[in-house]
């Protein structure tokens, strides 16, 4: 019964949308645009002849409308679920019309949004997409107000920096995975253009490069407000919030549910589990592998432009065939010879004689060819028996495998001496040597104090943590590759 009832609704819902692919979907639009219009002044309730006026005024040039022409459109639109429709006895002059009562319309809730969602995709434009790095800073002022509110139990302010954290991480979000998706369109793309992408490739990797130095310059700062803020105590701060939530209609132990599910993600995003990586640590890691397709797209592009052979100059200098051939004969001698789409043979499929209907004869002159239902239908032809048996390098697989392992289980080991006593008082062997340089590497990115990890061997052990502060001087790290110097900075690990 359930399912029956979501059912309806989903398809209720959909139905909204019919407008948008209606054989009038352009006066249907511009007829909303006039209810939107109004919406923005102030201006809910619309009649017939309130929507020719408006569109008298907005889209002069562009539709024109008569009150017997919009009032079916408004009836359909009812009928659809995006208006709702009510009577309106006042414009009646006299009793005949009071009767017949007029209608005035308005934005049913659901079918404003449907309506806002056509616009939102008719108005979008791909280059609007880009990492939102100038958010970074936004974020960590408002975790540290925050913490400052929770310290003063102002339930109010927590829910305002609550909020506009929710808001800002989640448009980060959207906003990055709209500029992936867009610049993986850009790089899986056949037909590259060098004059439209050599135009803005250096500010492309320049956005990208900013945003990661950005993103790794605040996920420990960020992290470190984080904790500031669960240091004043979370569970009171969540319910704070939820009593200050304007959402009455949900119970309390609701809000409350829902804000500490929030806080969770916001915290998910900058401090990573033990053996994980964090949402920032990922999305940096996804900017530098976006960064190395570009210089890769960007290697192609020029290599087409210093005279390689492309896609595009053999079609360019096949027309020129094609245009200098001196017959119509010559022009389909050279199709057939090009493209061989003439003979019989691309079907797979031979004349039972050979003799009487060779293979080079053209489809044109020679005779059909019967073909089986399977390969009319699916385009295969069809194979008797079972599939062939699969062969599987099984034993190269579990070879691999228990390599893989075992650098695991070395690395793993490595981790743990490294982590027992202080590296600056002892000689580092190989392993502890391959670790601790591995985590440099993840905590070298800012100048700021900063951490990295080493994943464990399986997912529930601890791994190792790198931890780069200032000091005074200059501190030196022994290992059996040599003396790893370094300046102003002391490594502790545990």
């Amino acid at each position: 019964m359930t399912a029956s009832v979501d059912s309806f609704v989903r398809d209720d819902r959909l139905r909204l949308f019919s407008f948008a692919t209606a054989e009038k979907r352009a006066d249907y639009l511009w007829v909303l645009r006039a209810f939107d219009n109004a919406r923005a002044g102030y201006v809910v309730l619309l009649h017939a002849g309130d929507v020719v006026a408006t569109l008298d005024r907005i889209a002069a040039d562009e539709m024109s409308l008569t009150a017997a022409e919009v009032t079916p459109l408004l009836e359909q639109l009812h009928h659809w679920g995006v208006l709702e429709r009510s009577y309106d006895g006042t414009r009646a002059a006299n009793l005949a019309e009071y009767r017949n009562r007029h209608f005035v319309y308005q934005f049913a809730q659901v079918g404003y949004q449907a309506y806002r969602a056509v616009e939102d995709v008719l108005h979008a434009r791909l280059e609007d997409a880009s990492l939102s790095r100038l958010v970074l800073p936004e974020l960590l002022a408002d975790l540290t107000d925050l913490a400052a509110a929770n310290r003063t139990a102002d339930a109010d302010l927590i829910y305002r920096k609550l909020s506009r954290l929710d808001s800002a991480l989640s448009d980060m979000a959207t906003r990055a995975a709209h500029f992936y998706l867009s610049l993986g369109d850009l790089v899986r793309t056949t037909e590259v253009t060098p004059e439209s992408f050599l135009a803005h490739k250096d500010a492309l990797l320049s956005h990208m490069r900013e945003f990661s130095v950005d993103l790794a310059r605040f996920a420990p700062k960020l992290a470190a407000a984080i904790g500031e803020v669960e240091a004043t105590g979370v569970d009171a701060m969540l319910r704070r919030a939820a009593s200050s939530d304007e959402r009455v209609l949900l119970p309390i132990e609701e809000r409350e549910a829902d804000w500490c599910g929030r806080w969770n993600g916001l915290t998910n995003w900058f401090v990573a589990a033990e053996a994980e990586l964090s949402e920032s640590d990922r999305l940096r890691e996804g900017t530098m592998s976006a960064i190395a397709a570009v210089l890769s797209l960007l290697r192609r592009v020029t290599e087409t432009r210093k005279g390689g052979v492309s896609r595009e100059s053999s079609l360019r200098h096949l027309a020129g065939w094609f245009a200098a051939a001196p017959t119509e004969d010559s022009a389909h001698a050279l199709f057939g010879a090009v493209f061989g789409l003439g003979k019989p043979r691309h079907l797979a499929m031979e004349h039972p004689d050979a003799d009487i209907v060779p293979n080079s004869r053209s489809w044109w002159d020679a005779p059909p060819v019967e073909i089986s239902r399977t390969l009319a239908e699916t385009g295969r032809p069809p194979t008797p028996g079972a599939p062939g048996r699969i062969q599987r390098n099984d034993s190269g697989v579990r070879r691999l495998r228990e390599a893989q392992l075992d650098a695991q289980r070395v690395r793993a080991a490595a981790a743990k001496s490294l982590a027992e006593s202080d590296v600056h008082e002892r000689i580092l062997d190989d392993a502890e040597t391959a670790v601790l340089l591995r985590l440099l590497d993840a905590a070298s990115t800012a100048w700021v104090p900063v951490s990295g990890r080493v994943g464990s061997t399986t997912g529930t052990e601890s791994g190792v943590k790198l931890t780069v502060t200032e000091c005074e001087g200059s501190t030196v790290v022994r290992t059996s590759r040599g003396l790893l110097h370094l300046n102003n900075r002391k490594l502790t690990v545990r």
